[in-house]
């Protein structure tokens, strides 16, 4: 029986920047994205019919049936090309709702899987349409390497900057709403925002804070290591420090889990 697995890496945005709110109401951004090397893992198999199977610690918040991303992106593939029915086996190992792609990169996963499998591609045109119809971080996700990303997560180039080999991620697994950061920047539709000139910064870090204030207490945590920057992932509420070296990423993450056991904190090394 024909099966690929694809890994859904976390996407990291290492800063963003708001640059306002368009006319149709999406917001234009400017974001340096890295990718880390932990991940959620996709398999798919031709099977008699669909069904999805899901594992892994973060199992029991991932939604289920036509709801669930992953299908989104299989109805949206199969309304270009014929396609199998297929059993996906998904391993929840990211985070719900935390700023670091998790849904996306899983929908980046299961297209890139079921293409593996027809051996077919997706045009450009059809990469860049993805940001609009299934959400603006699946087209980064899909291409899954470090990159800037700007507009609504439809214009990609590459990076012209170094990144450091490492970082850690912390999360007080405590879920941050998308469409409530947004919310409470409050832009109007055709407004412009200036978040100021510091490359590393992510603008959405105010409005977070309001919707989850616990994003507050993990960037705390990270200042008071030796981790430099540290600052919010997407609309949160992951944070992370960058490191310059794994070994230094291990010994902060270690110290950082000593002191907060509930929490989601990973050490990871940064793709290239």
């Amino acid at each position: 029986m024909q099966s690929v697995t694809e890994l859904a890496h976390a996407k990291v945005n290492l800063s963003l920047h708001v640059q306002g709110r368009r006319l149709d109401g999406y917001h234009e951004l400017s974001s340096i994205v890295a990718f880390a090397d932990i991940a959620d893992v996709v398999t798919i198999t031709a099977s008699g019919e669909n069904a999805m199977l899901i594992s892994g610690p973060f199992a029991g918040e991932v939604p289920q049936g036509e709801n669930n991303i992953i299908w989104k992106a299989y109805h949206w593939l199969a309304a270009r090309m014929a396609l199998p029915t297929v059993q996906v086996t998904l391993v929840k190992n990211l985070p719900v709702a935390s700023g670091i792609g998790g849904g996306s990169a899983d929908a980046a996963a299961m297209l890139r899987g079921l293409l593996r499998l027809l051996g077919r591609t997706l045009s450009e045109p059809e990469i860049v349409s993805l940001a609009i119809e299934l959400g603006a971080d699946v087209p980064v996700c899909f291409r899954g390497r470090d990159c800037c990303m700007e507009g609504m997560g439809d214009k990609i180039s590459a990076l012209t900057i170094e990144l450091p080999p490492a970082l850690v991620l912390v999360n007080s697994l405590q879920p941050c709403s998308t469409s409530a950061v947004f919310a409470k920047m409050g832009l109007r539709a055709g407004q412009k925002f200036d978040g100021g000139h510091n490359l590393w910064r992510n603008d959405m870090t105010e409005a977070a804070l309001r919707v989850q204030p616990a994003i507050a207490h993990v960037l705390t945590a990270l200042e008071q290591t030796k981790l430099k920057p540290c600052l919010m992932s997407g609309s949160g509420a992951t944070c992370f420090g960058l490191a310059l070296s794994f070994d230094e990423a291990e010994i902060e993450a270690k110290n950082l889990k000593s002191l907060h056991p509930k929490w989601w904190v990973k050490a990871a090394r940064i793709l290239t």
